[in-house]
């Protein structure tokens, strides 16, 4: 039988507190949660590997490494709200839970089902999952302290800036072609001001590809 417990440990230690995070929130909560209980039987063997692990329809869940600087960028506190675009099996979601006051997830009605499953599974009760497009947010539960789009984008919607709290905080995979760069928002009288944080690529979010932004 797998230890995936041992694995849970591993990944921590080789490949998340090697890259510089050391946040006991972020550690803590990455300990505690069963990454394999976000993935279907067939991947749960590969849950642990310092890659991503391919979903549905293009999708990922993202490496721990990245998922973890993300974190750590977003400088998250207790007493938050964080909504999660683009939430997939959950996971991320699940994470930032244990971290925040309570956390949005946003998916695609036919990813969205799955992921209420898995936060069930790991008696989460302060996040909940919603359904609607990706691109749009979601203005209902808002506005956000925090907004973590688990994925790739081209460029973000002003509806999605919109739901975030002026102070607040966004970051996302920006792709530019092959390039890909994790950029941190703060916004600031309403406008964000975005700089660098590091290299890394993913999939592109379904409504975040540039020519889409002129679509009417």
């Amino acid at each position: 039988m797998t230890d995936f417990t041992e694995r849970r440990v591993a990944m921590v230690d080789t490949q998340v507190r090697p890259s510089d995070v050391t946040k006991f929130p972020i550690i803590d909560a990455m300990l505690k949660i069963s990454r394999e209980q976000f993935l279907p039987n067939n991947l749960r063997s590969i849950a642990y590997i310092g890659d991503h692990i391919p979903l549905l329809k293009n999708r990922v869940l993202l490496d721990p490494r990245i998922f973890a600087k993300m974190l750590d960028a977003l400088e998250l506190k207790s007493s938050q709200l964080v909504l999660v675009i683009g939430s997939g099996s959950g996971y991320g979601v699940a994470v930032i839970s244990q971290i925040v006051e309570a956390v949005v997830g946003l998916d695609e009605p036919d990813m969205s089902i799955d992921a209420e499953n898995c936060l069930a599974s790991q008696e989460i009760d302060n996040a909940f999952i919603v359904e609607g497009d990706l691109h749009k947010g979601n203005a209902k539960h808002g506005p956000y302290d925090s907004i973590f789009v688990e994925g790739a984008v081209e460029y973000i919607p002003d509806e999605i800036i919109q739901q975030l709290k002026d102070g607040g905080r966004i970051i996302a995979i920006f792709m530019d072609n092959a390039i890909g760069k994790v950029q941190l928002g703060i916004k600031t009288r309403g406008n964000v001001n975005w700089r660098f944080e590091f290299n890394a690529v993913a999939p592109i979010l379904n409504g975040f590809n540039k020519e889409e932004e002129f679509y009417f």
